[in-house]
């Protein structure tokens, strides 16, 4: 019998064929049994003494697992008959410690980009998965966590992923999926690991000068592309406040902007949001030519996911078809702009981290001049999404093809017109 394929799991960031998700996490499991508690990272004792300290968390991170339905295919984590699956807290942090010293591996179509999510795949679609994973103290252990994995990834021993091998990022698959790779990109294919520093470096890979080239730079009537990305959704006339967690996923304004003073100029305006898949470019530009008026990080979830995506139909790409809820909800960093044209004003570039993104790294400040195609900032390990946000009465027409479903968008080319 074949193994299903979830046609859903839009970005890349989890295999469609959940055979090979399942045959990953066997790796993960065998590798987590060869280590005791006592062995474990301190960030992932920590966990554990967080968990088992509070009697909500305790309860929570229980019923997260004890929820999921005892049936096919929730009940086929595993492909040998018999072995452990992720079907308890103590399972979860033991493959959590195992994944803080690995980096992303290629496979094409395989690509298991979002490792914390495949362990924690169907229990973000529990409402006690929903429950943990919205709790603030929760958040602030994931984002330690994070933190590990993170200067693992902007180590050197990371670069192992970027090799000719076959599941190497150099490799003829990848070469396949990425083509064009040295064309395209700013590296050195005559040094080793092609000059990269760490996985990190290669992830936030720049494009080199002229492969995505500034459409209209001067004309203010025109509105570029700020990330290399997909479009998710076109909305008007949104809300101050409205209820985001029902299924069609309606923009609550208070909540993006996280009750930021400017918030009432865009009320009754427009949200543009594109996510970024695994293969994409991970770094933003800004859209218009202006000057930065502030800039603000918002703590927030990982793995919080709508409650329409959860059992009995979840979103087994965990947060990815869940975007216009944690917009509202995740980690994500604000980009306030004035643009030159007074017929923009202000707008709001919102970059939103996704599952266990856990920087989102804002390089620009406050009074600062921006042109369009200049970096505004990057994300960092992982899924992603962004929006911009326009103020109510700003006449703006977007290309009739970005309405086509997932329509995918190229850096700096142009979006919409103005005026």
């Amino acid at each position: 019998m074949s193994s299903p394929i979830v046609h859903h799991r839009v970005g890349g960031w989890l295999p469609k064929d959940h055979q090979v998700l399942r045959s990953w996490l066997d790796k993960r499991l065998a590798k987590s049994e060869q280590h005791e508690k006592h062995q474990w990272q301190p960030v992932i004792q920590e966990f554990q003494q967080l968990i088992e300290n509070n009697a909500d968390l305790y309860m929570d991170f229980h019923a997260m697992f004890e929820q999921v339905p005892t049936k096919p295919p929730y009940n086929d984590d595993s492909t040998e008959k018999g072995k452990t699956q992720v079907r308890n807290y103590m399972t979860m942090l033991s493959v959590f410690n195992v994944i803080l010293s690995e980096a992303p591996e290629f496979g094409q179509g395989n690509l298991v980009a979002s490792p914390f999510s495949a362990i924690l795949d169907w229990s973000m679609g529990t409402p006690a998965g929903l429950a943990a994973f919205m709790k603030p103290e929760v958040n602030v252990m994931f984002k330690k966590m994070f933190d590990v994995w993170a200067r693992f990834l902007a180590s050197g021993d990371s670069r192992y992923v970027l090799s000719t091998a076959d599941h190497g990022w150099f490799g003829a698959a990848a070469q396949t999926a990425l083509p064009d790779f040295v064309a395209t990109f700013v590296c050195d294919p005559s040094a080793e690991y092609h000059g990269f520093a760490s996985w990190d470096e290669f992830f936030t890979r720049r494009f080199r000068p002229g492969v995505r080239p500034i459409f209209a730079p001067d004309d203010n009537r025109v509105i570029n592309c700020a990330c290399e990305s997909t479009v998710f959704a076109i909305k008007t006339d949104i809300k101050a406040h409205d209820r985001f967690w029902l299924k069609d996923e309606p923009y609550s304004l208070y909540h993006i902007l996280d009750n930021d003073e400017l918030t009432p100029q865009f009320v009754g305006g427009t949200v543009f949001q594109a996510f970024l898949s695994a293969l994409n470019y991970h770094r933003w530009h800004s859209p218009v030519n202006g000057e930065i008026v502030k800039t603000v990080n918002v703590p927030g979830t990982y793995f919080a996911e709508s409650p329409a995506m959860g059992f009995p139909n979840p979103d087994p790409s965990g947060p990815t078809r869940s975007q216009g809820f944690i917009t509202q909800v995740a980690a994500r960093a604000l980009v306030f702009i004035q643009c030159d044209n007074p017929d923009i004003g202000l707008m709001c570039f919102v970059a939103v981290g996704m599952a266990e993104v856990s920087t989102n790294e804002v390089t620009v400040r406050e009074g600062q001049r921006v042109k369009k195609g200049d970096q505004l900032g990057m994300f960092h390990f992982g899924g992603s999404t962004h929006c911009l946000i326009f103020r109510s009465g700003v006449k703006i027409e977007f290309d009739p093809e970005l309405y086509q479903p997932e329509a995918k968008i190229k850096l700096n080319a142009p979006i919409a017109t103005v005026g």
